[in-house]
């Protein structure tokens, strides 16, 4: 009678697990590619079970406390490229960070992240546990990789609701300020172009209005181009003019370069038709935030 009872017991705690599971899913759904081709090392398991355990802490760690579908799960990609080995068990790296938004009544997915890391070192061996705290730095591999997560999960919010991510790029500027003595991309005077200055821009109220615009681009003008593709491309030009302004302020930021890398080719399809009117007003806007591309931008009023 008593095993009876502690297997039935054991039975409704592993259904109540699995529920439980079920209701607060995971975040992300993310592919961890790991390059070593560049460099010469006899055994590279490791990179092997590293790709695996990159997967699993991304995958698998519950980023908020909101509950996702298995469908609602955000897709990204991180592209690691091991660069070199300065000694045993330590590595240089960059990282490739992409992710992505289904677009409202369509099949297409629009890129909110295109992010280049360059500067990444850190530490691995096989089977070695990744182990992330909110409130202190632990290691490199760790704080880079919750530090995307959550921005990615940020831009996500940002792009369905105005400001949305605000609490998970406070996380990721905590992060950072947990970081700050790595150097390596953790600290502001390194580069201009790295983890200090995304989010720092993010967070900044002088970018209030670039968020504000993407998510005008998005919820106003992606998700109802299906139905009503004018109104979806005025919504659109008035956000690109947003950013404009924005761009005027503090030209060459960070962050409005990373919008800019995940959007070109996008803005070039939507604006290569419509009035000839709209795509003019486009065409000006793009040349003034992006002029070394200029010829790119021609496509939109060639015909």
């Amino acid at each position: 009678m008593t095993f009876t009872n502690s297997l039935l017991k054991s039975f409704f705690v592993l259904l109540f697990t699995i529920q439980i599971q079920s209701v607060f899913g995971q975040e992300l759904n993310c592919r961890v590619v790991v390059d070593d081709q560049q460099i010469e090392l006899t055994d590279k398991s490791v990179f092997n079970d590293l790709e695996q355990s990159l997967s699993r802490f991304l995958n698998e760690t519950k980023w908020t406390n909101d509950s996702y579908e298995q469908y609602e799960r955000i897709f990204c990609t991180f592209l690691i490229t091991i660069t070199n080995s300065p000694s045993i068990g330590n590595y240089n790296a960059t990282v490739q960070i992409q992710s992505f938004r289904p677009v409202f009544n369509a099949s297409y997915e629009t890129r909110l992240l295109n992010f280049g890391d360059r500067d990444w070192n850190f530490a691995y061996t096989i089977s070695q546990p990744i182990i992330f705290n909110q409130n202190s730095f632990t290691d490199n591999l760790s704080s880079l990789l919750a530090y995307y997560a959550y921005m990615v999960i940020g831009l996500d919010y940002d792009s369905y609701s105005p400001s949305g991510g605000s609490q998970y790029f406070e996380i990721a500027n905590r992060i950072v300020n947990n970081a700050s003595q790595q150097g390596g991309g953790w600290d502001q005077f390194s580069d201009n172009r790295n983890r200090y200055w995304l989010v720092n821009n993010m967070i900044s109220p002088q970018f209030l209005p670039y968020r504000e615009a993407t998510y005008q681009y998005h919820r106003l003008g992606l998700d109802v181009f299906a139905e009503n593709p004018d109104e979806a491309r005025r919504n659109i030009i008035e956000a690109l003019e947003k950013i404009r302004d924005v761009n005027n302020v503090s030209p060459n930021s960070v962050l409005i370069t990373s919008f800019l890398d995940s959007k070109r080719d996008e803005i070039i399809n939507i604006f290569s038709e419509g009035s000839m009117e709209q795509r003019r007003q486009v065409y000006n806007i793009m040349l003034r935030l992006e002029p070394s591309k200029s010829s790119d931008y021609t496509e939109i009023i060639r015909n």
